[in-house]
C-alpha cells in the first residue's frame, strides 16, 4: 500500500509538468494567442495570396496562378456563417470555367477551401 502511495505522488509530479510545459508556439505569431477577432479585408488577400503559393507549390492549380492579384474581397453568408471570400481572375487559363479562383477564409483568417465556382 505504501509503495502504491509513493507510485501516485511520484507520478503527479512527473505529469503535471508536461502538461504546463512551454517553448512551444500555438499560432502565426509564435505565442499563445487564442485571438477571435475578424481579420480585415487586407489580410483575407494576404492570406489569400499565400494559400494561392502553397497550392501552386504543391501541383494542385497551375503554375500561371503565381503572382495573380486578387480581384475582388467581400464577406459572403453561407449556411449561416458569414466568410471572407477572395477572387483571383487568370486571363492566361485557357478553360474559361477556371479563369476565376476563390479562396475561403472564416472571418478570423483560418483557411477553408478554394474552388473555381465561387461556392
Amino acid at each position: 500500500m505504501k509503495n502504491l502511495i509513493t507510485a501516485l505522488f511520484l507520478s503527479l509530479f512527473m505529469v503535471t509538468p508536461a502538461m504546463a510545459s512551454g517553448g512551444h508556439a500555438h499560432g502565426p505569431d509564435g505565442g499563445h494567442s487564442q485571438s477571435h477577432a475578424p481579420i480585415t479585408s487586407a489580410e483575407a488577400i494576404n492570406r489569400a495570396s499565400k494559400k494561392i503559393t502553397q497550392l501552386v507549390s504543391g501541383g494542385v492549380i497551375d503554375a500561371s496562378w503565381s503572382g495573380v492579384k486578387a480581384s475582388s474581397v467581400e464577406q459572403k453568408t453561407f449556411a449561416n456563417a458569414a466568410e471572407w471570400v477572395i477572387a483571383f481572375k487568370n486571363d492566361k487559363i485557357k478553360d474559361s470555367a477556371k479563369q476565376n479562383l476563390y479562396v475561403f477564409f472564416s472571418l478570423e483568417g483560418h483557411y477553408i477551401a478554394a474552388n473555381y465556382s465561387g461556392k
